[in-house]
């Protein structure tokens, strides 16, 4: 089912740039003022003023994207325009930052949660595959995000990304790497996107000169590949808005 060049992926999510950096914002949220006052009701469908739901991407150079000159141009951005078409309320935030680790995105969430997250996307770990760095550690540290977000907001839902390791780390832990997403997935009844850039990895037309990171037609695939879970996730989160 999945096409896979791990190299690729991980380097992909790597990219240059210092792994604190400042949040990445979606187009939607350039200029806008979120903050503790922001409102967490939805608002689907119903035709009513509140603030739209926010959906919080926190991920690596993949989410940020990387190489493109054009923000419009990356999956989240898409995501977006998808979310308006369904006619559904939904605010997406970019959180990307080039380089980031699993370690990386637990310090930064807190911050994050500053405002209201109705749904948390997490696409981080391939830059811990790419270093080698501890399974079990990425374990915790994924956790720790899920464990802070929920935390705070109960009723948040969760997405997370599949990745994989780079094959020259042998099997052993690319069979232990793919498995902290799954496990992750079904302790905490999260939605799992089995592999994040199926079908865009190793495709050279699909990527920028590189080779490893996807191209704005591989962003647009990559959408694809999210609204087919996230749709069903936002969909849910309607009905279960508190009346």
């Amino acid at each position: 089912m999945i096409t896979l060049l791990a190299v690729s992926l991980s380097a992909a999510a790597c990219g240059p740039g210092p792994a604190d950096s400042d949040v990445v914002r979606s187009a939607r949220q350039e200029g806008s003022t979120s903050g503790a006052s922001d409102d967490n009701s939805l608002g689907a469908g119903t035709g009513s003023a509140a603030a739209p739901a926010r959906v919080v991407f926190v991920g690596t150079s993949l989410t940020a994207g990387y190489g493109l000159s054009d923000e419009e141009a990356r999956f989240t951005e898409r995501v977006q325009s998808k979310i308006d078409s369904a006619g559904l309320v939904f605010e997406v935030v970019n959180a990307g930052v080039s380089g980031d680790t699993s370690a990386g995105g637990l310090r930064r969430i807190g911050w994050l949660l500053r405002a209201p997250v109705r749904v948390l996307v997490i696409e981080l770990g391939a830059n811990d595959g790419l270093r080698g760095l501890s399974t079990d550690a990425m374990r915790r540290n994924l956790q720790a995000v899920i464990d802070s977000t929920r935390a705070r907001y109960p009723d948040v839902e969760l997405v997370l990304a599949g990745m994989e390791a780079p094959p020259n780390l042998g099997p052993e832990y690319g069979s232990e790497f793919r498995a902290v997403f799954r496990q992750l997935a079904l302790q905490n009844k999260a939605v799992l996107i089995p592999f994040l850039l199926e079908g865009v990895a190793g495709e050279p037309e699909l990527n920028q000169r590189d080779g490893i990171h996807p191209t704005g037609e591989g962003h647009g695939l990559v959408s694809e590949t999210v609204w087919a879970f996230l749709e069903p996730v936002l969909r849910n989160a309607i009905t279960e808005q508190p009346p």
